[in-house]
């Protein structure tokens, strides 16, 4: 099984090549839980995975993403990444911005991850 750094970097590389939804199907587990700063959980797989569709199926333009930093805790399951975001979506508009995600990973996939924009 791969390290945590190495399942981070290739989920992240293949969000920054464009297969985000197959880099989903690979590394989320069945009951993962998402959750965006001040909003509800959502629970499991199938949920998630419809969010995550309606997300990409909504882009208008793509302008740029980055991973700007990244930390592991091999020994917890933990992944903090911050990325960089800019582009146009059908239902959100024009958005810009920095985002950490906070990542609980178990058995090679990820079963809970939290969402924080920076301001």
């Amino acid at each position: 099984m791969p390290t945590l750094q190495e399942s981070v970097a290739d989920l992240n590389a293949r969000i920054l090549q464009g297969d985000i939804l197959g880099a989903f199907e690979d590394y989320y587990a069945d009951d993962v839980v998402m959750i965006d700063q001040g909003m509800p959980p959502r629970e499991g797989k199938d949920v998630n995975r419809a969010y995550e569709e309606a997300f990409v199926n909504g882009l208008t333009e793509f302008r740029g993403a980055e991973v700007k930093a990244v930390g592991i805790d091999e020994e917890a399951g933990k992944a903090l990444v911050e990325w960089f975001f800019d582009f146009t979506h059908a239902d959100y508009g024009s958005q810009t911005y920095d985002q950490v995600a906070v990542q609980t990973w178990k058995d090679g996939k990820i079963v809970e991850e939290r969402f924080y924009k920076i301001a």
